[in-house]
């Protein structure tokens, strides 16, 4: 299916890795002008090689800013002041006891997680009303609505993306801009197998995956985790032309783990 994306400038924050690496992976694809984004410059330069590797002709455009700060947030809008698409994927997490969690942990993961979304939405959503043409589209969590007991603070910054997403998509109302979140459920990179197999270190990989799934993810239909490309392709539909219709709206692709018919 062609998603019509070609000619179209997008920017994945946090892009160097896992689920980021996969939605850059798959906009560039479709043949979309992608801005891979990280912190350091040798990161950015292997996700584009990756990217490459199996996409010799991609249209990629390389930024090292942290935008999970102020700064970074100011050097990335200095340096590309428009954009067709915007996923704020950039996001980061921690298992701490809730009692343990001090101020600091809980102000550093809103910086982090909230703000870089704010700061940029800001910015490029009055640029799309302006161009009456855009996406956005925010990486939330399945624990934005299933939280876990060992990240409180991580849950609450994603219930946040989805009440700033819902928002920021009203503003669009009668516009050809949409602005839409995804719920990602448990989803296999590279930190989430580490985990898994440090958990079960005595089985192959495979076999850990899924007596995790059953331990610890019961209700997920799919049974094992997510794959990135899966997720990336929800993101991109809704990065499209085609997904014209989707908007303000928080998107499950967790795998059935969410008992909900809504």
């Amino acid at each position: 299916m062609d998603l019509k994306l070609q000619d179209k400038v997008a920017l994945v924050t946090a892009s160097t890795g896992g689920i980021g690496l996969a939605i850059a992976r798959a906009l560039a694809q479709e043949k979309a002008t992608v801005i891979v984004n990280g912190r350091s410059a040798e990161s950015v330069s292997r996700a584009c090689e990756i990217i490459t590797s199996t996409n010799p002709g991609a249209r990629l455009q390389q930024l090292v800013a942290d935008n999970g700060t102020a700064a970074g947030c100011e050097k990335t809008i200095k340096t590309h002041p428009e954009l067709d698409i915007l996923v704020n994927n950039l996001g980061i997490y921690e298992s701490v006891d809730f009692f343990d969690c001090p101020d600091s942990r809980w102000q550093h993961l809103f910086e982090v997680n909230i703000f870089s979304g704010l700061r940029l939405g800001r910015h490029y959503l009055k640029c799309m009303l302006k161009r009456n043409s855009g996406r956005i589209v925010f990486i939330s969590s399945e624990s934005a609505v299933n939280p876990a007991p060992e990240m409180a603070h991580y849950n609450a910054t994603k219930i946040v993306q989805l009440s700033l997403s819902r928002s920021m998509a009203e503003l669009t109302k009668g516009t050809n801009v949409t602005v839409n979140s995804v719920l990602p459920g448990p989803t296999r990179t590279e930190g989430v197998e580490k985990f898994i197999k440090g958990l079960f270190p005595d089985m192959e990989y495979e076999a850990a995956e899924k007596r995790f799934m059953k331990e610890n993810r019961p209700t997920s239909l799919l049974a094992r985790l997510i794959r990135p490309e899966e997720l990336a392709a929800a993101v991109t539909f809704l990065a499209s032309p085609l997904g014209s219709a989707v908007n303000g709206e928080s998107m499950k692709v967790d795998g059935g783990m969410i008992r909900s018919a809504v």
